[in-house]
């Protein structure tokens, strides 16, 4: 028979727990509502046009370099696996986990939670991305890259956000496609970690 000290225990974590579904159910319902009055700013066909282009100027870039790409996870996994299925030359394929969301609508401290296992000294290092938006994550993600003293180091997303609020130094050598300073998800982004899987491009109603 439990003790009242565990069956306080007990009680709590089945409290919390509560609290935590009821806000995972709370945030899912959001994410559905939000899909549902969402605009599309971009469809498949020109996402797979941009595709197309990008896997073009990778492959004149880096076919005869014995490159090494990596995968920003988690919003880079769409667009790397459409760019590296139209590429036909050797590369190396790794990932880093680098994020200021976590689940937010907006960025907070960048908090590094895996690194590049492959040695990147000497080595031609592309790193691809879902977007680029104000660019502090891409920023701090190419300075602590560079320190391991790559031969080049060149970044690539699938879309550019245009406005004027870009961090210092933050650019992009490769870009798929421009979109509207908007709230957007799919094809890799997020809307509260919800429909990264969309294959088009959608932005918040509003926004």
């Amino acid at each position: 028979m439990e003790s009242p000290a565990q069956l306080n225990k007990t009680s709590a974590c089945l409290a919390q727990n509560s609290g935590l579904d009821m806000e995972l159910e709370a945030r899912y319902r959001e994410a559905c509502e939000v899909r549902k009055n969402a605009d599309c700013v971009r469809t498949e066909s020109e996402v797979n046009h941009a595709y197309d282009q990008l896997a073009n100027a990778v492959s004149v870039e880096y076919a005869d370099k014995n490159p090494l790409f990596l995968c920003v996870m988690i919003g880079g996994v769409s667009l790397t696996q459409e760019l590296i299925k139209r590429l036909d030359f050797a590369f190396e394929l790794d990932y880093l986990h680098a994020t200021r969301y976590r689940g937010e609508t907006s960025g907070q401290e960048l908090l590094w939670k895996a690194s590049p296992s492959t040695a990147l000294s000497g080595r031609h290092v592309l790193i691809l991305d879902d977007i680029l938006d104000e660019g502090h994550t891409l920023v701090e993600i190419t300075q602590a890259l560079g320190a391991q003293n790559p031969k080049t180091l060149k970044t690539l997303v699938l879309a550019e956000k245009i406005h004027d609020r870009k961090a210092q130094g933050a650019h992009a050598d490769f870009i798929g496609l421009q979109l509207p300073d908007r709230y957007v998800f799919g094809c890799g982004m997020d809307y509260k970690e919800y429909f990264r899987q969309l294959p088009a491009i959608y932005a918040v109603s509003g926004t």
